[in-house]
């Protein structure tokens, strides 16, 4: 759900300032992976990945479809052994190691619970196998059935229960053992949007209850932002950019993750110089950069960015309370689109040649503003959002 800011468009939520900052302070690695290759046959799924993550840490795996994140989460699972490079688990060497001697519990998508036997028989499996006394298994699996608040499903069956009970079930096998390490393998993908919501929630409080290690893969943005410490964001095996949700966010590195994390305008540029760009025959202020002046790039701003100032007579200065001049547009709303929370805007303005921007307004702001479709409005860019990436024109 988006809310509206001081300035008057819809604000992201992103989870926990405070909580994400806290995360990112440096931590004692308690997994380590360092230069992982992985291929099949001529296919290169991993090219010299390396990462380090802290005990307690929450970390999403985030990318497309191909990009390498499950196959990082079965290497790491031993499910998969890389080409080379090494693997380390609270300090051991856990590369060359088959599934059952590694630390962890796994969740798939699919959840892959035994539909032959009762709730609290798949989750008292693997302490079973473990061999340990029944009065301690059970006792276990009453801990765990009311951790994830199904005490009273306990003698049902798999297929009694729902999609999101299901796994909260297998959610509570994979913690059944105390693992060092927790792998989420699309957790919640087969699940319908608001079970998703509330499901990711509560998987977030139970890893923080418990201090956990988790690693969960995903493809969905959301997902990430809002349950992660930090992200890894990868693309063709390789990994974009590792940062705090808000990093990620506000500060991607490369255009591919600002593409990727959110929605963005992108507009062909050439650079004018420090902290300057052009875009058709004007020019904007931007976000500092390191390109050489006269170099083609490509300028991006989220939507949620730009700010709404109402109409103002065209050329005649600045609307109150607006900003730098040089990024306030003179532009005319061609389309306005409701999406529940706020509205979807495309603005045109000559200041764009044949380019449509596209912004996010509040509910609040497009009412108090008077914003409607074919009628004329100004717009501010902040310098510090537009942001400046190499790129074609």
């Amino acid at each position: 759900m988006k809310h509206e800011s001081i300035s008057g468009r819809p604000a992201v939520a992103l989870g926990d300032v405070a909580m994400q900052e806290a995360a990112a302070k440096p931590k004692p690695a308690y997994l380590r992976i360092s230069g992982l290759w992985k291929s099949f046959g001529d296919f290169l799924a991993l090219r010299d990945v390396s990462l380090s993550i802290a005990e307690g840490e929450f970390v999403c795996f985030l990318g497309p479809s191909g990009c390498g994140k499950t196959t990082l989460l079965r290497a790491i699972a031993g499910l998969d052994l890389q080409t080379r490079g090494t693997i380390h688990q609270a300090g051991r060497d856990i590369s060359g190691l088959p599934p059952s001697k590694r630390d962890y519990g796994i969740v798939f998508q699919s959840y892959a619970l035994f539909p032959n036997l009762t709730i609290e028989r798949n989750v008292a499996f693997g302490l079973e196998n473990s061999r340990r006394p029944r009065a301690e298994i059970d006792r276990r699996v009453g801990e765990l059935l009311a951790l994830v608040g199904l005490s009273g499903q306990a003698k049902k069956y798999p297929a009694q229960l729902s999609g999101g009970q299901q796994q909260r079930i297998a959610l509570a096998r994979a913690m059944a053992i105390s693992p060092g390490l927790l792998l989420l393998d699309e957790p919640l993908s087969a699940l319908d949007a608001k079970v998703r919501v509330h499901l990711r929630h509560e998987i977030k409080e139970l890893q923080r209850k418990l201090g956990v290690t988790t690693i969960m893969v995903t493809h969905d943005q959301e997902e990430a932002l809002s349950m992660a410490d930090r992200i890894v964001v990868m693309n063709h095996g390789v990994i974009e950019q590792v940062g705090t949700p808000t990093e990620i966010y506000r500060h991607p590195e490369t255009l591919f993750v600002a593409d990727f994390i959110g929605e963005t305008n992108q507009f062909p540029t050439r650079i004018a110089g420090q902290g300057r760009l052009a875009v058709e025959a004007t020019q904007f202020l931007c976000a500092p950069h390191d390109l050489p002046e006269g170099s083609d790039a490509i300028a991006v701003i989220r939507p949620v960015d730009v700010i709404p100032h109402g109409s103002a007579a065209h050329g005649s200065g600045t609307a109150e309370g607006a900003g730098t001049a040089e990024n306030l547009v003179d532009a005319t709303v061609e389309e306005m689109e409701f999406l529940g929370a706020f509205w979807r805007c495309r603005l045109s303005s000559p200041r764009f040649g044949s380019r449509i921007l596209v912004a996010d307004f509040s509910i609040n702001a497009v009412r108090r503003l008077g914003i409607e479709t074919g009628g004329a409005m100004q717009v501010e860019l902040p310098r510090e959002r537009v942001l400046v990436f190499p790129g074609k024109t």
